[in-house]
């Protein structure tokens, strides 16, 4: 692919590693949608990129605003298939005012994730159980199904799904989360088979950086992982790399 300025929709843009991926690509050139939950974050980016992001929350396409800024950001729950259908439809209805790019994204980046607290399978608690397999694999599943048709139909554009190390490899303690991210890995490698050429799904393993969710899980030794401004600075070149030659290729990035 060239290295022109492209469209990228990012899920989980409030903090950690899609957070570093938004404000990386923004200061690459590129134009960027990204949503999540937390709206003190949406507000936050809007802040910080200027007064054209989408103000909403929960989201709802009837009550978005927009000024003429090319990055958006929308407090979405990417679990809610109708919070995630009326984002694109707004960023649809965009498309149709004449900002074509906003049709389908050239890269679709599935980053949104949780992690429950480390403990055997039979001690997690539902709750904990519910929200990392509807956040992990169904918010990966929504977005999906509302982003691709446009991308399919213009046959052309890179989903990439984020995996974990987790998702090739077991360990004891996060026998939820290791169900969730084996399942990104078969659900991409599956979907890969059913786009159009000029196409491509991935599984991403970021690898182990140091991030919030590092933190549930290891305790201070998480520290000694890289930063995720270490490993953004990586991730974002690999993720623009990515071409329809790897469609369907577990991918990690060297970090």
């Amino acid at each position: 692919m060239s290295k022109q300025s492209r469209y990228i929709v990012i899920t989980g843009v409030s903090r950690g590693l899609g957070r570093a991926m938004a404000e990386e690509f923004i200061a690459a050139g590129h134009q960027v949608a990204g949503c999540a939950r937390n709206f003190e974050a949406i507000e936050q980016l809007q802040e910080q990129f200027g007064d054209g992001a989408y103000r909403t929350g929960p989201f709802s396409d009837k009550d978005a605003t927009r000024t003429d800024h090319r990055h958006s950001f929308a407090a979405v729950d990417v679990t809610d298939e109708t919070q995630v259908q009326a984002w694109h439809n707004m960023l649809r209805k965009l498309a149709n005012t004449g900002e074509a790019s906003l049709a389908a994204p050239d890269l679709l980046v599935n980053n949104a994730g949780s992690i429950e607290r480390p403990n055997p399978l039979w001690q997690v608690p539902t709750a904990e159980i519910d929200r990392v397999i509807d956040v992990n694999i169904k918010g990966t599943i929504n977005t999906i199904r509302h982003f691709l048709p446009a991308m399919a139909a213009r046959q052309s554009g890179i989903i990439v799904n984020f995996s974990s190390g987790w998702g090739r490899s077991a360990s004891p303690g996060v026998a939820p989360y290791c169900a969730t991210k084996w399942a990104i890995e078969g659900m991409t490698r599956a979907l890969a088979q059913e786009l159009p050429s000029g196409m491509a799904a991935v599984p991403l393993n970021p690898g182990i950086i140091h991030t919030d969710m590092l933190d549930i899980c290891f305790g201070k030794s998480a520290a000694q992982f890289p930063s995720v401004q270490a490993w953004v600075r990586k991730a974002v070149p690999f993720l623009l790399q990515i071409s329809p030659r790897d469609n369907g290729q577990p991918l990690s990035v060297p970090i």
